[in-house]
Protein backbone atom coordinates (compact mmCIF):
# COMPACT_ATOMS: atom_id res chain seq x y z
CA UNK A 1 0.00 0.00 0.00
CA UNK A 2 1.43 3.71 -0.66
CA UNK A 3 0.33 4.53 2.91
CA UNK A 4 2.69 1.90 4.12
CA UNK A 5 5.79 2.71 1.71
CA UNK A 6 5.65 5.57 3.28
CA UNK A 7 5.48 4.86 6.79
CA UNK A 8 1.88 6.59 7.84
CA UNK A 9 -0.43 5.81 9.75
CA UNK A 10 -4.13 6.38 8.59
CA UNK A 11 -4.66 9.52 10.71
CA UNK A 12 -1.14 10.57 9.31
CA UNK A 13 -2.63 10.40 5.65
CA UNK A 14 -6.46 11.47 6.57
CA UNK A 15 -5.09 14.86 7.52
CA UNK A 16 -2.59 15.20 4.50
CA UNK A 17 -6.08 14.25 2.26
CA UNK A 18 -8.58 16.53 4.77
CA UNK A 19 -10.93 13.55 5.24
CA UNK A 20 -11.48 11.13 8.46
CA UNK A 21 -9.44 8.60 9.79
CA UNK A 22 -12.60 6.15 9.74
CA UNK A 23 -12.94 7.20 6.07
CA UNK A 24 -9.37 6.19 5.27
CA UNK A 25 -9.85 2.73 6.80
CA UNK A 26 -13.22 2.50 5.55
CA UNK A 27 -11.99 2.86 1.64
CA UNK A 28 -8.45 0.82 2.55
CA UNK A 29 -11.11 -2.07 3.67
CA UNK A 30 -13.47 -1.85 0.67
CA UNK A 31 -16.29 -0.61 2.65
CA UNK A 32 -16.56 2.38 1.31
CA UNK A 33 -16.16 4.27 -2.32
CA UNK A 34 -14.31 7.72 -1.74
CA UNK A 35 -16.11 10.76 -3.74
CA UNK A 36 -14.64 12.17 -6.68
CA UNK A 37 -12.95 15.51 -4.02
CA UNK A 38 -11.93 12.93 -1.91
CA UNK A 39 -9.96 10.06 -4.37
CA UNK A 40 -8.75 13.40 -6.02
CA UNK A 41 -7.12 14.13 -2.77
CA UNK A 42 -5.66 11.31 -1.87
CA UNK A 43 -3.97 10.24 -5.10
CA UNK A 44 -2.67 14.18 -4.57
CA UNK A 45 -1.07 13.44 -1.06
CA UNK A 46 0.23 9.63 -2.58
CA UNK A 47 1.81 11.62 -5.72
CA UNK A 48 -0.15 9.16 -7.73
CA UNK A 49 -3.21 9.09 -10.43
CA UNK A 50 -6.47 8.62 -9.24
CA UNK A 51 -6.36 5.41 -11.78
CA UNK A 52 -3.59 4.02 -10.26
CA UNK A 53 -4.97 4.29 -6.77
CA UNK A 54 -8.41 3.17 -7.28
CA UNK A 55 -8.22 1.58 -10.67
CA UNK A 56 -8.61 -2.13 -11.76
CA UNK A 57 -6.34 -4.56 -9.37
CA UNK A 58 -5.49 -7.74 -9.85
CA UNK A 59 -7.90 -10.03 -8.43
CA UNK A 60 -7.33 -12.27 -5.00
CA UNK A 61 -6.09 -16.13 -5.65
CA UNK A 62 -8.62 -18.07 -6.82
CA UNK A 63 -9.92 -21.78 -5.52
CA UNK A 64 -9.83 -21.46 -2.16
CA UNK A 65 -9.25 -24.14 0.27
CA UNK A 66 -9.67 -25.40 3.34
CA UNK A 67 -6.77 -24.51 6.07
CA UNK A 68 -8.31 -27.65 7.78
CA UNK A 69 -11.81 -28.97 7.57
CA UNK A 70 -14.60 -27.61 9.87
CA UNK A 71 -15.74 -29.39 13.08
CA UNK A 72 -19.15 -28.93 11.88
CA UNK A 73 -21.93 -29.22 9.03
CA UNK A 74 -22.11 -25.68 9.26
CA UNK A 75 -19.71 -22.38 10.05
CA UNK A 76 -18.84 -19.16 9.67
CA UNK A 77 -15.65 -18.81 8.19
CA UNK A 78 -13.05 -16.10 7.60
CA UNK A 79 -10.44 -15.76 4.28
CA UNK A 80 -6.32 -14.39 3.93
CA UNK A 81 -4.06 -15.18 1.73
CA UNK A 82 -1.40 -16.86 3.06
CA UNK A 83 1.78 -17.44 0.60
CA UNK A 84 0.10 -16.77 -2.72
CA UNK A 85 -2.74 -19.34 -1.69
CA UNK A 86 -6.69 -17.92 -0.69
CA UNK A 87 -7.11 -19.87 2.53
CA UNK A 88 -10.75 -20.30 4.23
CA UNK A 89 -10.38 -20.93 7.92
CA UNK A 90 -13.45 -21.95 10.40
CA UNK A 91 -14.42 -19.21 12.47
CA UNK A 92 -12.91 -19.28 16.20
CA UNK A 93 -14.54 -17.87 19.10
CA UNK A 94 -11.54 -17.88 21.16
CA UNK A 95 -8.46 -15.07 21.38
CA UNK A 96 -10.52 -12.40 19.97
CA UNK A 97 -14.79 -13.13 20.82
CA UNK A 98 -16.97 -12.79 17.57
CA UNK A 99 -14.76 -11.87 14.85
CA UNK A 100 -16.94 -10.45 11.51
CA UNK A 101 -16.60 -13.75 9.32
CA UNK A 102 -16.46 -13.36 5.42
CA UNK A 103 -19.03 -16.11 4.64
CA UNK A 104 -21.20 -19.08 5.77
CA UNK A 105 -20.27 -22.68 5.16
CA UNK A 106 -23.73 -24.64 4.95
CA UNK A 107 -24.36 -27.79 3.05
CA UNK A 108 -21.35 -28.60 1.02
CA UNK A 109 -22.05 -24.90 -0.29
CA UNK A 110 -19.89 -21.75 0.73
CA UNK A 111 -21.82 -18.44 0.79
CA UNK A 112 -18.88 -15.47 0.19
CA UNK A 113 -20.23 -11.96 1.99
CA UNK A 114 -16.53 -10.50 1.44
CA UNK A 115 -16.46 -8.43 4.50
CA UNK A 116 -12.48 -8.24 4.17
CA UNK A 117 -9.77 -8.77 1.78
CA UNK A 118 -8.13 -12.04 1.75
CA UNK A 119 -4.79 -10.29 0.53
CA UNK A 120 -5.08 -7.61 3.59
CA UNK A 121 -5.67 -10.30 6.37
CA UNK A 122 -2.95 -11.54 8.77
CA UNK A 123 -3.26 -14.79 10.44
CA UNK A 124 -1.40 -15.45 13.66
CA UNK A 125 -1.35 -18.53 15.87
CA UNK A 126 -0.32 -18.33 19.59
CA UNK A 127 -1.83 -17.71 23.28
CA UNK A 128 -0.61 -14.73 24.30
CA UNK A 129 -4.13 -13.18 26.24
CA UNK A 130 -3.13 -9.46 25.14
CA UNK A 131 -3.61 -10.60 21.52
CA UNK A 132 -6.59 -9.13 21.52
CA UNK A 133 -4.68 -5.80 22.13
CA UNK A 134 -2.82 -6.23 19.34
CA UNK A 135 -5.24 -7.23 16.97
CA UNK A 136 -7.33 -3.71 17.78
CA UNK A 137 -3.96 -1.73 17.61
CA UNK A 138 -3.03 -3.31 14.47
CA UNK A 139 -6.18 -3.04 12.62
CA UNK A 140 -6.76 1.25 13.75
CA UNK A 141 -3.01 1.55 12.77
CA UNK A 142 -2.62 0.20 9.40
CA UNK A 143 -6.20 -1.13 8.51
CA UNK A 144 -5.85 -4.53 7.51
CA UNK A 145 -7.55 -6.98 10.15
CA UNK A 146 -5.42 -9.45 12.39
CA UNK A 147 -7.44 -12.83 13.03
CA UNK A 148 -5.83 -14.76 16.25
CA UNK A 149 -6.38 -18.50 16.31
CA UNK A 150 -5.30 -19.57 19.89
CA UNK A 151 -2.60 -22.66 19.56
CA UNK A 152 -0.02 -23.89 21.95
CA UNK A 153 3.39 -22.79 20.70
CA UNK A 154 4.47 -25.71 19.07
CA UNK A 155 1.00 -26.05 17.51
CA UNK A 156 1.64 -22.69 16.04
CA UNK A 157 5.01 -23.22 14.86
CA UNK A 158 3.36 -26.39 13.00
CA UNK A 159 1.09 -24.53 11.12
CA UNK A 160 3.65 -21.49 10.20
CA UNK A 161 5.86 -24.54 8.92
CA UNK A 162 2.86 -25.90 6.72
CA UNK A 163 2.29 -22.63 5.26
CA UNK A 164 -1.46 -21.86 7.12
CA UNK A 165 -0.58 -18.91 9.06
CA UNK A 166 1.76 -15.83 8.81
CA UNK A 167 2.85 -15.64 12.18
CA UNK A 168 3.57 -17.65 14.87
CA UNK A 169 3.40 -16.61 18.81
CA UNK A 170 5.83 -18.86 20.75
CA UNK A 171 6.84 -18.22 24.38
CA UNK A 172 9.62 -21.54 25.20
CA UNK A 173 12.62 -19.33 25.56
CA UNK A 174 13.03 -19.43 29.44
CA UNK A 175 15.58 -18.02 32.19
CA UNK A 176 17.04 -21.50 31.99
CA UNK A 177 16.84 -21.65 28.65
CA UNK A 178 17.39 -18.06 26.94
CA UNK A 179 17.27 -19.34 23.64
CA UNK A 180 14.65 -21.46 23.93
CA UNK A 181 12.90 -19.90 21.30
CA UNK A 182 15.50 -20.10 18.69
CA UNK A 183 16.54 -23.37 19.27
CA UNK A 184 12.55 -24.20 18.68
CA UNK A 185 12.25 -22.66 15.35
CA UNK A 186 15.36 -24.37 14.23
CA UNK A 187 14.48 -27.93 15.48
CA UNK A 188 10.63 -27.59 13.82
CA UNK A 189 10.89 -26.04 10.68
CA UNK A 190 15.57 -24.85 10.20
CA UNK A 191 16.38 -21.47 9.16
CA UNK A 192 14.94 -18.95 7.11
CA UNK A 193 12.93 -17.45 9.75
CA UNK A 194 12.61 -14.41 12.25
CA UNK A 195 11.56 -13.86 15.55
CA UNK A 196 10.51 -10.88 16.72
CA UNK A 197 10.37 -9.75 20.12
CA UNK A 198 7.01 -8.82 21.92
CA UNK A 199 7.71 -9.10 25.70
CA UNK A 200 9.18 -11.32 28.18
CA UNK A 201 6.65 -11.89 30.69
CA UNK A 202 6.00 -14.10 34.45
CA UNK A 203 4.58 -17.20 34.08
CA UNK A 204 3.55 -19.08 37.50
CA UNK A 205 1.00 -20.70 39.40
CA UNK A 206 -2.73 -19.20 39.50
CA UNK A 207 -4.24 -20.56 42.81
CA UNK A 208 -7.51 -20.51 44.42
CA UNK A 209 -7.24 -18.13 47.37
CA UNK A 210 -9.10 -20.46 49.35
CA UNK A 211 -6.01 -22.27 49.32
CA UNK A 212 -3.95 -20.95 51.45
CA UNK A 213 -0.38 -21.29 50.42
CA UNK A 214 1.97 -18.49 50.04
CA UNK A 215 4.82 -20.31 48.22
CA UNK A 216 5.50 -22.58 45.29
CA UNK A 217 7.23 -24.95 47.67
CA UNK A 218 4.24 -25.18 49.86
CA UNK A 219 1.74 -25.36 46.64
CA UNK A 220 3.67 -28.63 45.30
CA UNK A 221 3.24 -30.21 49.04
CA UNK A 222 -0.66 -29.50 49.31
CA UNK A 223 -3.10 -31.66 48.01
CA UNK A 224 -3.75 -29.62 44.81
CA UNK A 225 -5.93 -30.46 42.11
CA UNK A 226 -4.20 -29.29 39.14
CA UNK A 227 -5.52 -27.80 35.77
CA UNK A 228 -3.14 -28.14 32.89
CA UNK A 229 -2.24 -27.25 29.44
CA UNK A 230 -1.43 -29.55 26.59
CA UNK A 231 1.47 -30.77 25.40
CA UNK A 232 3.30 -28.38 23.45
CA UNK A 233 2.95 -25.32 25.44
CA UNK A 234 5.06 -23.49 27.51
CA UNK A 235 2.81 -23.88 30.43
CA UNK A 236 2.85 -27.36 30.43
CA UNK A 237 6.88 -27.35 30.70
CA UNK A 238 6.62 -25.35 33.14
CA UNK A 239 4.55 -27.68 34.94
CA UNK A 240 6.19 -30.73 34.26
CA UNK A 241 9.57 -29.33 35.85
CA UNK A 242 7.48 -28.45 38.87
CA UNK A 243 5.85 -31.99 39.30
CA UNK A 244 8.62 -34.06 37.91
CA UNK A 245 6.08 -36.43 36.18
CA UNK A 246 4.85 -37.09 39.60
CA UNK A 247 1.55 -36.13 38.82
CA UNK A 248 -1.00 -35.55 35.77
CA UNK A 249 -3.86 -32.42 35.68
CA UNK A 250 -7.29 -33.89 35.95
CA UNK A 251 -8.33 -31.41 33.69
CA UNK A 252 -6.26 -29.40 30.42
CA UNK A 253 -7.28 -26.33 29.52
CA UNK A 254 -6.76 -24.53 25.94
CA UNK A 255 -5.08 -21.21 26.91
CA UNK A 256 -3.77 -18.91 29.62
CA UNK A 257 -7.37 -17.72 30.63
CA UNK A 258 -8.77 -21.12 30.20
CA UNK A 259 -6.50 -21.96 32.95
CA UNK A 260 -7.65 -19.26 35.45
CA UNK A 261 -11.11 -20.20 34.82
CA UNK A 262 -10.75 -23.17 35.59
CA UNK A 263 -9.51 -22.65 39.12
CA UNK A 264 -11.69 -19.71 39.65
CA UNK A 265 -14.86 -21.76 39.01
CA UNK A 266 -13.69 -24.37 41.13
CA UNK A 267 -13.18 -27.34 39.11
CA UNK A 268 -8.96 -27.27 40.23
CA UNK A 269 -6.82 -25.49 42.81
CA UNK A 270 -4.36 -24.53 40.90
CA UNK A 271 -2.69 -24.02 37.28
CA UNK A 272 0.28 -22.97 35.03
CA UNK A 273 -0.55 -19.47 33.23
CA UNK A 274 0.91 -16.01 33.24
CA UNK A 275 0.19 -13.20 35.51
CA UNK A 276 -2.04 -11.61 33.43
CA UNK A 277 -4.48 -13.79 33.25
CA UNK A 278 -4.40 -14.90 37.10
CA UNK A 279 -4.93 -11.29 37.93
CA UNK A 280 -7.36 -10.75 35.66
CA UNK A 281 -9.45 -13.97 37.02
CA UNK A 282 -8.56 -12.36 40.67
CA UNK A 283 -6.40 -15.20 41.83
CA UNK A 284 -3.57 -15.22 43.62
CA UNK A 285 -0.43 -15.84 41.89
CA UNK A 286 3.27 -17.44 42.98
CA UNK A 287 5.58 -16.48 40.35
CA UNK A 288 8.24 -19.26 39.00
CA UNK A 289 9.55 -18.12 35.81
CA UNK A 290 10.14 -15.27 33.17
CA UNK A 291 9.35 -16.25 29.65
CA UNK A 292 10.23 -14.44 26.38
CA UNK A 293 6.94 -14.46 23.98
CA UNK A 294 8.09 -13.52 20.24
CA UNK A 295 6.55 -13.75 16.95
CA UNK A 296 8.28 -16.06 14.22
CA UNK A 297 7.72 -15.54 10.50
CA UNK A 298 9.62 -16.72 7.42
CA UNK A 299 12.47 -14.40 6.13
CA UNK A 300 10.92 -14.07 2.44
CA UNK A 301 7.63 -12.92 4.04
CA UNK A 302 9.86 -9.97 5.20
CA UNK A 303 8.55 -7.64 2.18
CA UNK A 304 4.20 -8.42 3.10
CA UNK A 305 3.42 -5.18 3.93
CA UNK A 306 1.15 -6.65 6.77
CA UNK A 307 4.62 -7.93 8.28
CA UNK A 308 6.23 -4.66 7.86
CA UNK A 309 3.40 -2.96 9.46
CA UNK A 310 3.13 -5.43 12.09
CA UNK A 311 6.95 -4.61 13.01
CA UNK A 312 6.16 -1.08 12.62
CA UNK A 313 3.49 -1.32 15.24
CA UNK A 314 5.95 -2.65 17.78
CA UNK A 315 8.25 -0.68 17.36
CA UNK A 316 5.62 2.41 18.61
CA UNK A 317 6.19 4.16 21.42
CA UNK A 318 2.49 4.35 22.07
CA UNK A 319 2.46 0.47 21.69
CA UNK A 320 5.25 -0.50 24.31
CA UNK A 321 3.74 1.68 26.72
CA UNK A 322 0.22 0.00 26.20
CA UNK A 323 1.14 -3.40 26.49
CA UNK A 324 4.37 -1.97 29.07
CA UNK A 325 1.21 -1.64 31.50
CA UNK A 326 -0.12 -5.06 31.72
CA UNK A 327 0.56 -6.82 35.08
CA UNK A 328 3.68 -9.63 34.16
CA UNK A 329 4.90 -7.95 30.89
CA UNK A 330 8.75 -6.35 30.10
CA UNK A 331 8.60 -4.80 26.79
CA UNK A 332 12.53 -3.71 26.87
CA UNK A 333 13.56 -4.93 23.82
CA UNK A 334 10.07 -4.96 21.86
CA UNK A 335 10.61 -4.47 18.02
CA UNK A 336 13.99 -6.20 18.01
CA UNK A 337 13.84 -8.85 15.15
CA UNK A 338 16.40 -12.03 15.50
CA UNK A 339 17.46 -13.93 12.32
CA UNK A 340 17.23 -17.62 12.58
CA UNK A 341 19.79 -19.03 10.22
Amino acid sequence: MRRLERGWSQGELAGRAGISRAAVSAIEGGRLVPSVAAAIFLAQVLNCSVEALFGVHPAPPSNPAWAWPPLREACRYWMAEVGGRKLIYPAESEGLGMVPHDGVFREGQLTDLRSFPPQETLVVAGCDPAAGLLAHEFAGATGYRMLVLVRSSLKALELLGRGLVHVAGIHLATSDQPDGNLQSVREKLGGGYRLLRVAGWEEGIALSTALGASSVRAVLHSRVRWVGREAGSGAHRCLDRLLHGRQRPRYLARDHRSVAEAVRGGWADAGVCVRLASEEAGLGFLPVDNETYELCYPARAEADPRIRALVRLLRRRSYRELIGALPGYDVTDMGQVQPVL
